[in-house]
């Protein structure tokens, strides 16, 4: 046997190792489908409920021992669809207040913990630890939420601080999988931006049902009114605020994609982002956009400029097109009267009562806890609009040090890799990220589905430089020839 053959054997790649066929996963993933479908129309809410959190749990397991990036790409699609099948099953059966049916997004996402669980202590001296210190910071407020409030409200709401954790870790700990992950995340983003932008577009001009059902019943204000024309669109998620991430990094992730669905998603998509009317996030876009650019090489900013400019003669018209016109055009004169905005005036008093009350609490609220009691020995709840600030005041300066620290620490590893120049791939990702992380200052962008981008795309990451690095490793023994150097 040869010296390349040697090494080739011992250090295989993703493409080296046979693929089992997908035949069974998408079989599992269509069973699930057609019970949910089943179950929606003929009224049974009592067995689709706990049908469906237990079904899309069990495909999540097989999917993620037996097929690693098919798992990748149906985590990310529970999360996209599950609260339009919870908002059906209310609509034709009974409303369910505790919508105990999201927990499915979670366990789906859960499963990864046993990568954290198995792997950690072979990568904690390996670029593991930031998600180390992030996971003791969240673990430190976990604990304190114990002891400040019920066992079931902090269990409740750790799940949204915790679940981001183990899947990135996942994704950086499986880096040699990173191909099939590039092309899973890619696919999925694609599908997931043409698939909730024309439902968001619908939504809007429509206002469909159990839309309207779902927004009478639950009496939120903040996302319009039930009827159509006169809705901040969410699409098949739960909130603007999450969709508008979602379609941040679905439309940076567009730029890199190839094929004739890429523009119409693209269309669809900007005009529902628009729609979303989350300012911060239209922002941090264009920020991640700007990080794209400057990361890579001449001849890939020409073929991105081109890419934009071929998008923009697309989308810029539907933005001037009545009925969408007049709503995002009355947005957009927001940002230039900000003293008169209500929005910019309410998270400007936050931060100034909040300010304080976050830093000057070293042992934190814990999670979970999200009253404080007043003078009057009353509960008041606490609206912290800031993804910081809720971060010390959460996890007081114990356990915001280290889940800061370890974030902070991803990004500034990120920042020091060149292979942007010719991974469009992973510029995107990087983009995404920072996308994420800009909008901290205006949200809790590093909770539940937001935090699994801001955390996920981040170890993307890291995961194809790890990738890269192994094959330049390879590549250098390959090319080695002990006889020249005596």
């Amino acid at each position: 046997m040869t010296q390349r053959q040697l090494i080739s054997n011992n250090n295989p790649t993703a493409s080296d190792i046979q693929q089992p066929s997908p035949l069974y996963a998408w079989i599992a993933i269509g069973a699930l489908i057609l019970f949910t479908v089943a179950g929606i129309a003929v009224h049974a809410a009592s067995i689709v409920r706990p049908g469906y959190i237990v079904l899309s749990f069990a495909v999540a397991i097989f999917l993620y021992l037996r097929y690693p990036a098919i798992y990748i790409g149906f985590t990310w699609w529970i999360w996209f669809v599950t609260p339009l099948v919870s908002r059906l099953i209310d609509y034709y059966s009974t409303f369910d207040e505790s919508r105990l049916l999201l927990i499915s997004q979670y366990l789906v996402t859960f499963v990864t913990m046993h990568s954290l669980v198995k792997d950690l202590p072979k990568f904690s001296r390996k670029g593991g630890l930031p998600f180390i210190l992030a996971f003791i910071g969240v673990v430190y407020g976990f604990l304190v939420g114990l002891i400040q409030t019920s066992p079931v409200t902090a269990v409740r709401s750790v799940l949204d601080w915790l679940v981001p954790i183990p899947f990135a870790f996942y994704l950086f700990a499986n880096w040699h999988n990173y191909p099939d992950y590039r092309q899973s995340i890619q696919r999925t983003y694609l599908w997931g931006v043409l698939v909730t932008g024309v439902y968001g577009i619908v939504q809007y001009l429509i206002a469909p049902e159990w839309d309207r059902f779902w927004l009478i019943s639950t009496k939120i204000t903040s996302f319009g009114d039930p009827e159509p024309l006169k809705i901040r669109l969410w699409s098949t998620m739960s909130s603007p605020g999450p969709y508008a991430v979602m379609m941040m990094a679905g439309l940076l992730l567009l730029l890199t994609c190839k094929g004739p669905l890429t523009i119409p998603a693209a269309g669809t998509g900007f005009l529902s982002f628009l729609l979303t009317m989350v300012r911060t996030l239209w922002g941090t876009w264009l920020l991640g956009l700007l990080s794209m650019l400057t990361a890579m090489k001449p001849g890939l900013q020409m073929r991105l400029f081109v890419t934009i400019l071929v998008m923009a003669i697309c989308v810029v018209p539907l933005t001037t097109m009545e009925p969408f016109a007049e709503a995002i055009n009355t947005r957009l004169e927001s940002l230039t009267n900000l003293e008169n905005d209500d929005s910019a005036n309410v998270r400007k008093k936050i931060y100034e009562d909040g300010l304080t009350k976050a830093l000057t609490n070293p042992l934190g609220n814990g999670i979970g806890n999200t009253f404080i009691v007043d003078k009057d020995g009353k509960l008041l709840p606490i609206v912290i609009d800031s993804g910081f600030l809720e971060t010390f005041f959460t996890l007081g300066w114990l356990g915001a040090i280290p889940y800061l620290g370890g974030m902070l620490m991803l990004f500034f590893t990120v920042f020091q890799y060149s292979e942007f120049r010719f991974d469009p791939f992973m510029a995107a990702s990087r983009a995404v990220a920072l996308g994420c992380f800009a909008a901290l200052p205006g949200g809790s962008a590093m909770l539940s589905f937001s935090g699994m981008i801001l955390w996920g795309f981040l170890a993307t990451v890291v995961a194809g430089h790890k990738y890269y690095q192994h094959q330049k490793t390879i590549n250098f023994h390959q090319n080695f020839h002990p006889t020249r150097y005596p």
